[in-house]
């Protein structure tokens, strides 16, 4: 039995290091990506959803992220984005609310966590 949990936990890690290994630059816009919260999100990208995975580690606060590529997006598109990183350049807020998929601390609370962007330039 300690072996099977032993290769499972092999396994979903095994297969968490191939998320993170896929490179950003070959990605398209809208792209994503999942890797674990230790994994700064790459220039041009924006944290699209937060969630615990026992692939990165264990405790109460989320370590798992989707994150998405906004390069190459037309001006004036619009995407909703988690605010646990600033918008890429280019992108404007233009609102805040809450989203409980953009839960990305312990002690979450109702205040605004999510940003809709707008291409500007």
């Amino acid at each position: 039995m300690i072996r099977i949990r032993h290769a499972a936990a092999l396994a979903t890690m095994a297969v968490t290091a191939l998320a993170i290994a896929v490179s950003p630059a070959s990605a398209a816009p809208g792209d994503t990506l999942t890797m674990c919260s230790s994994t700064l999100t790459p220039d041009g990208w924006v944290d699209a959803q937060w969630w615990n995975s026992g692939g990165c580690g264990s405790g109460f606060t989320p370590n798992t992220k989707q994150i998405k590529d906004l390069r190459g997006y037309p001006v004036g598109t619009q995407v909703n984005a988690c605010a646990s990183t600033w918008p890429p350049a280019g992108w404007t807020i233009t609102n805040t609310y809450y989203s409980s998929g953009c839960r990305y601390s312990a002690v979450p609370s109702f205040n605004p966590n999510t940003w809709t962007l707008k291409r500007t330039s």
